[in-house]
């Protein structure tokens, strides 16, 4: 091949821009003939879950963007957002115009839990919540906070930043990039307890670390655990001895235990061994969360004792896990929430690999682990991607010119974003923020994005 290699990326988060930077690591990219991609986003911002899914008093866990930044800087790279994927471009048009199309649209859904009750009012899945705090801008403005008391079902850190959001006071968060409307609605926040609920013990729970320990940074949130969850069979002692990270959680838990209670504002509490079974309801509002008592068998697993517990409260965020959302044009595993693939190559249901089409990060792999676990799985992917290459199974684009893309989207009447556009709403919103001794604050309206973007 006498060009660049035309690859097009779709979803410029955290995994699509990582396998733009490995692409450009490649020895496809460094033997001669180059790289050419284009990262395709349906926001009109990049970054993905660093700017829609990280609670934002996380502010050095958003300073990956910093490294993300870099790559986006190349000019291997072309971002073009505002573009949903399915409305104003096709896998077959993507097909035509590169040689190589990746998917790596995450996972924003929440994952579903199956107890009677859960379709109350008053109940929300924690995805939908960190969506609105986060100022998406494709969910409701504001969120109903009228609960004093408040479920939290999960152990993982999204379950800790819904936790945190809802026991911190606004003004706390309002040193943050937080925009007015998601500042109003938490200084109208009523909840005082928040109770976090987890079916097994303090060895697996799956938080980490630094998320347990920044429950107790603020000082009007006091964290509560009962002495009597604090408790390890033979195979959790094997993994506190076997692992650095869950030693540090469950000491942690013990110690937040044995603290003796304050006088804070708002208290969260951490409980283990229950195990949610019903919501009940009056009204078709939420009133309380039944829960059953497990205990270990032995083998880190639980077996539930037959003793329910019933906890009023007026509000239940499930926090068990997120889901990748079906690509249209592409095979999909309802149960997993992932495109069946191959070390990255997408397969079809006789176990063939689907022509030049490639995927990375959770909709590879599933909604698990950190941020940075997302690089192995981009690598992995592009080294497919160069071995395919480099044995002649990528069929060339019919049209490789980078024009054509561009093209089409201005015959459609797209108003597409660029990097550079990035760079003018990113100045934008610091702009907002430094009128209030801000870093930034948040811009939520799409139209309002697009305005120092595009012009529209």
């Amino acid at each position: 091949m006498n060009r660049p290699l035309r690859v097009a990326i779709v979803g410029a988060g955290p995994a699509g821009i990582y396998a733009a930077d490995a692409l450009m690591k490649s020895d496809t990219a460094t033997c001669g003939c180059g790289v050419s991609i284009d990262l395709f986003e349906r926001m009109p911002a990049p970054f993905g879950l660093i700017r829609y899914g990280v609670a934002p008093d996380h502010p050095r866990i958003k300073g990956i963007v910093n490294s993300l930044h870099k790559v986006l800087d190349k000019p291997q790279v072309r971002l073009l957002g505002n573009i949903d994927y399915g409305t104003d471009i096709s896998l077959e048009e993507l097909h035509r115009l590169y040689d190589a199309v990746i998917f790596s649209t995450g996972a924003n859904a929440d994952r579903p839990l199956d107890i009677p009750g859960i379709d109350l009012d008053g109940s929300f899945g924690a995805a939908d919540f960190v969506s609105w705090y986060d100022g998406h801008p494709d969910v409701p403005r504001e969120w109903p906070l009228e609960a004093e008391t408040v479920a939290v079902l999960g152990v993982g850190n999204v379950a800790l930043d819904v936790a945190r959001v809802l026991a911190k006071t606004a003004d706390e968060l309002l040193v943050t990039e937080i925009p007015d409307n998601v500042y109003q609605g938490l200084k109208a926040n009523k909840a005082r307890d928040v109770h976090v609920f987890g079916r097994r013990g303090p060895a697996q729970a799956k938080f980490t670390p630094m998320e347990l320990r920044e429950l107790n940074h603020s000082p009007n949130v006091e964290v509560i655990v009962n002495p009597e969850d604090i408790d390890y069979d033979e195979a959790s002692e094997v993994a506190r001895r076997n692992s650095k990270i869950v030693d540090q959680v469950a000491n942690i838990i013990q110690d937040y235990a044995l603290r003796d209670p304050g006088e804070s504002l708002n208290r969260i509490h951490l409980h283990f061994f229950e195990n949610p079974v019903e919501l009940v309801g009056e009204d078709g509002k939420v009133t309380a969360l039944r829960t059953e008592r497990t205990e270990l068998d032995g083998t880190g697993n639980v077996r539930g004792t037959g003793k329910i517990n019933e906890w009023p409260v007026q509000a239940v965020y499930r926090a068990v896990g997120y889901l990748s959302q079906n690509i249209a044009k592409l095979p999909f595993d309802e149960q997993a929430g992932t495109v069946p693939n191959e070390a990255g190559r997408v397969t079809t249901e006789d176990g063939s690999h689907f022509p030049k089409t490639y995927v990375t990060g959770w909709i590879k792999r599933g909604p698990v682990g950190l941020i940075g676990s997302t690089k192995g799985d981009a690598n992995e992917t592009i080294a497919n991607l160069e071995e395919d290459f480099d044995a002649g199974r990528l069929a060339p684009s019919e049209e490789p010119s980078e024009d054509a893309i561009i093209a089409l989207l201005d015959e459609r009447q797209v108003p597409y974003t660029t990097w550079d556009g990035w760079y003018k709403l990113d100045a934008y919103e610091r702009s907002l923020g430094e009128g209030e001794g801000r870093e930034r604050k948040k811009v939520v309206e799409r139209e309002e994005m697009l305005r120092p973007q595009v012009g529209g």
